[in-house]
């Protein structure tokens, strides 16, 4: 509609947000009727709508034929711009297509070659360290076959060389190295996927680390030094060569189970191995010399032998301890790995192989420990022998005197270094012994009534 030509139409109502048909009919129906009156008339509203849209349509047909000149006009100027727009659009659309077409091939397809080479040199990389890592096992292992055989003794032709237990120790503790190693980046990554290693950790490592072990614990258990007794009973003192050979041939024992026992990752480390066979050594001693006075108390006549025997295992405890407090703890390679790793715990090797023992049971000496422990598991055995009664109840009631005196001997003769030790170990005055004896004594003559 022109500007200033009348309208009756209210066009502000129509083009505000607000407006709402329904509101707007109903508005126009209420106008026209009256509200008592049954039925409404209709028509007059709807009328009036078709007239204003009716008027509406003449406006705008009138409007469109005023303005259909600068209407074309304004479509034609803007086809004309729209078409240079589009040709201009088209040749940057080419231009980009053909750097694409040039990037893609100097680019794109060199940078997938690339890749490739990229993925093919990092797989012969990843090739080339687990064939190192394999090379290094099996040259391990052939090491390892090679120490082993160096052992020889019982079974072998050759001279038991002791040494290499030593030897093949730190091959399998070289072993055990790689076989951990499995995280991303390290040595041992994804070693348990190679069938060579897997039969080389089979058939060779595990039965190689139960063998070595078990002849160290062996060496372990058969030490003796004590020159009081000798296998026909008589007394006689070891030769230097002999006590040589004993000491070095269960320092390497001992060596051995200390490397190969195991390290945990997140715990203080302890040679558990090297522990248990001691400790088992000490409590064969004990049980052998319990069960052995136990009988002799009950049977007189034959305990001044029983009492020289058990003196000599006492002995060799105390040899045994001269030689532990003499042995320093080897290099470990695992544990001063785990030393230099800043995101593991540290973890100390003993000074001595007699420190973790003497820790581990409690007490201040192995001697003291071994009299101590079998004094309180002797008493019982008393009482028995008591509460049965009979003639070895009353030899032992008549023989008190002599029995003590000869079991304070026991201790003090046992108590010492093993002649072919004395000059290199804490010797032990007699004296030094006396609770120990009184301990032992007590034991015995206490439940004798």
């Amino acid at each position: 509609m022109s500007d200033g030509e009348p309208s009756y139409i209210d066009y502000e109502e129509f083009l505000d947000p607000d407006f709402s048909a329904t509101s707007f009919a109903n508005t126009l129906v209420l106008s026209t009727n009256n509200l008592s009156d049954t039925p409404l008339d209709l028509s007059t509203p709807l009328s009036r709508v078709l007239f204003d849209v009716q008027d509406i349509d003449t406006q705008i047909d009138t409007l469109t034929t005023k303005s259909a000149l600068p209407l074309l006009d304004y479509t034609r100027e803007h086809a004309a711009s729209s078409g240079r727009i589009l040709e201009e659009v088209e040749g940057q659309v080419a231009s980009l297509t053909e750097s694409y077409k040039a990037l893609e091939k100097e680019v794109i397809e060199r940078h997938e070659v690339a890749e490739q080479v990229r993925l093919t040199a990092e797989r012969l990389c990843q090739t080339v360290k687990m064939g190192r890592a394999v090379a290094r096992c099996l040259m391990l292992g052939r090491q390892l076959e090679v120490r082993m055989a160096e052992i020889g003794g019982v079974g072998s032709a050759k001279k038991e060389d002791h040494r290499a237990m030593v030897r093949s120790a730190d091959t399998l503790l070289s072993l055990r190295q790689v076989f951990a190693a499995t995280g991303p980046g390290e040595e041992g990554e994804g070693l348990d996927k190679v069938n060579v290693v897997n039969a080389l950790k089979n058939e060779l490592f595990s039965p190689g680390e139960r063998s070595i072990t078990s002849r160290a614990q062996q060496v372990v258990k058969e030490f003796s030094m004590s020159s009081l007794l000798t296998s026909g009973g008589q007394s006689s003192a070891s030769t230097f060569a002999q006590t040589e050979d004993t000491k070095s041939r269960t320092t390497s024992a001992l060596l051995t189970l200390y490397l190969l026992s195991p390290t945990p990752a997140n715990a203080t480390f302890s040679p558990t191995l090297l522990l248990s066979a001691l400790r088992d050594y000490l409590e064969t001693q004990l049980k052998s010399s319990l069960a052995s006075l136990a009988r002799s108390l009950g049977t007189l006549p034959t305990l001044d032998r029983t009492l020289l025997e058990i003196s000599a295992r006492c002995q060799n405890i105390v040899a045994l301890e001269t030689l532990l407090e003499s042995t320093k703890a080897p290099a470990h390679p695992i544990l001063h790995e785990m030393a230099n790793d800043s995101s593991k715990p540290g973890k100390a090797s003993p000074n001595n192989f007699l420190q973790p023992l003497l820790h581990a049971l409690d007490t201040s000496s192995l001697p003291s420990y071994f009299w101590r422990s079998l004094a309180s598991n002797l008493a019982p055995r008393v009482q028995d022998i008591m509460h049965r009664g009979g003639i070895s109840a009353r030899t032992l009631r008549s023989n008190k005197d002599r029995v003590r005196d000869a079991v304070r001997d026991c201790v003090n003769r046992g108590s010492q270094v093993p002649g072919a030790l004395a000059g290199k170990g804490k010797a032990g005055a007699a004296g030094s012994w006396e609770r120990e004896a009184a301990v032992m004594v007590s034991s015995i003559s206490g439940q004798i009534r």
